[in-house]
C-alpha cells in the first residue's frame, strides 16, 4: 500500500481562493502556489496512475502532459467569461485527452470533491451501435457486470443521455435492458476533497478504477466497422 502523498492543504486552499478571485491578476499573483501546490503535484499523481494502469489499458509510453487538461477555460462560446476552471482534471487512456471516444479513466480534483469517472463518454456512431448490439447479444453479461458488488458500491448505476428512438431490431431487447437507449455509458464515484491529503489516496483511486475494469472491457472490446 502506498504511503506517499502528492498533495497538501495548499492545493485545496488555492482553488478556494481562485473560486473567489477568478481573474488573471489574482492568478498572476499566486502563480508560484499554482505551480508548486497544484500543477506539479497533480501531474506527479497522474504519472503514478498511468504507471498503475499501464498494462490494463495498453497505455504504452503515455505521459501526464498528454492526459492533463489546461486550467484555462475555453470561453469563446460561453456566457461565463471567468478564465479558469476550479479543478484540475486528466483523462487517462491511450491517446490521452485527445482520445474522447474510447473508455478510459477521468479524474477531477477541486476544492470540494474528487470526481472519478469512467466508461464511454463520447462514443462515435459506430462505437455506439456496436455497444448497443453487444448489450442486446450478451444481456446476461452486462447485467452481471453492472450488478457486481464492487460496481454497485463505487458507482451505483450507469449514467448518460438517452435516445427516444433506437433501431427496430433492438427494441425487443430494450424491454429487458434499458441501457440500449443510452447514447453515453459513463460511471461516477465522488469523494470529499480532503481525501487527497491522506497517504492512502492513490490506493483508493486505484481501487475505484479497478472496479470499473470489467465495465470498460465490455465497452472496449467491440467489433466495429
Amino acid at each position: 500500500m502506498s504511503k506517499q502523498t502528492d498533495f497538501d492543504v495548499n492545493y485545496i486552499k488555492f482553488f478556494i481562493g481562485l473560486a473567489q478571485n477568478n481573474h488573471k491578476d489574482w492568478m498572476d499573483a499566486n502563480r508560484s502556489t499554482y505551480l508548486n501546490a497544484v500543477k506539479w503535484p497533480f501531474e506527479a499523481f497522474v504519472s503514478r496512475l498511468i504507471a498503475a494502469f499501464k498494462d490494463d489499458y495498453q497505455l504504452g509510453d503515455l505521459t501526464a502532459s498528454e492526459c492533463v487538461f489546461r486550467l484555462n477555460r475555453d470561453i469563446r462560446f460561453s456566457k461565463d467569461k471567468t478564465p479558469y476552471k476550479i479543478q484540475m482534471s486528466a483523462l487517462i487512456k491511450k491517446g490521452g485527452k485527445k482520445n474522447m471516444n474510447e473508455p478510459g479513466l477521468y479524474i477531477e480534483i477541486g476544492p470540494e470533491f474528487v470526481n472519478l469517472y469512467s466508461g464511454a463518454y463520447l462514443p462515435n456512431p459506430d462505437q455506439l451501435e456496436a455497444i448497443r448490439h453487444k448489450m442486446a447479444q450478451q444481456p446476461d453479461l452486462i447485467k452481471r457486470i453492472v450488478n457486481e458488488k464492487a460496481f454497485k458500491t463505487y458507482f451505483g448505476q450507469v449514467l448518460g443521455e438517452t435516445s427516444k428512438r433506437i433501431s427496430a431490431e433492438l427494441k425487443l431487447a430494450a424491454i429487458n435492458q434499458p441501457l440500449l437507449f443510452y447514447k453515453q455509458f459513463y460511471i461516477l464515484h465522488q469523494m470529499d476533497a480532503e481525501v487527497i491529503l491522506k497517504p492512502t489516496f492513490l490506493d483508493q483511486v486505484k481501487k475505484v478504477f479497478k472496479a470499473a475494469g470489467p465495465f470498460n472491457q465490455f465497452l472496449y472490446q467491440l467489433d466495429t466497422p
